[in-house]
């Protein structure tokens, strides 16, 4: 008897041993992630290969190096003829900065009308001036107001001789008020006043030199 029973218990455990083998089985295939974290706590995707998938960098095309940037010279002043004038500064200045830049904006379509070639249409610095008021009563002097003076120049070339007084005309006929106009030849120095004077770096390079 004692056999017999050693022998049912024995048969017992190996059918339940097969039925939980069975039951992890059917728990992964149905749900493979649940199961795989039910039984560890590690993910196993992570130690997985990728094979560089999601890199995309080796496919963009290499970027070329950046130049640096060339100091602006100045160009050539074109001469005048018999017939054209040669290079000229047409200058706008006033206290309104709106104002200017939309004459020297008329003028710079205007001569795009006319045919005249623009060579360059660029600003200046801009001009700070200081009103001072003495009072009646002392001697002291203090500050009223500061007007700043804005000045666009448009550079042309190649006007015609005849044109040149219907250009004028028209351009005097638009002015607006509180804006001064003056055309001149160009010249070296009007060149070097496009650029701010620095003089402490001036100084410093008298002092190297």
């Amino acid at each position: 008897m004692a056999s017999l029973t050693q022998l049912q218990l024995a048969l017992h455990s190996r059918t339940l041993d097969r039925a939980a083998l069975l039951l992890r089985a059917s728990v992964s295939v149905k749900h493979p992630i649940q199961g795989s974290l039910a039984f560890s706590n590690e993910r196993q995707y992570r130690t997985m290969p990728t094979h560089g998938i999601g890199k995309y960098k080796h496919l963009l095309p290499k970027e070329a190096p950046k130049k640096k940037k060339e100091r602006q010279q100045m160009k050539q002043i074109k001469t005048a003829t018999d017939a054209e004038y040669g290079t000229l500064n047409v200058k706008v200045s006033g206290y309104d900065m709106i104002i200017v830049e939309h004459y020297s904006q008329y003028i710079h379509n205007l001569c795009n009308r006319l045919g005249v070639k623009v060579a360059e249409s660029y600003a200046l610095p801009t001009k700070s001036t200081e009103v001072m008021v003495m009072p009646e009563q002392g001697t002291k002097m203090y500050v009223d107001a500061i007007l700043k003076t804005h000045e666009r120049i448009v550079q042309f070339s190649q006007l015609n001789v005849t044109l040149c007084p219907i250009f004028m005309e028209v351009m005097l006929k638009n002015q607006p008020e509180g804006v001064q106009l003056s055309v001149k030849p160009h010249t070296e120095a009007d060149y070097q006043a496009r650029f701010k004077a620095r003089p402490e770096l001036e100084g410093l390079m008298a002092q190297i030199t």
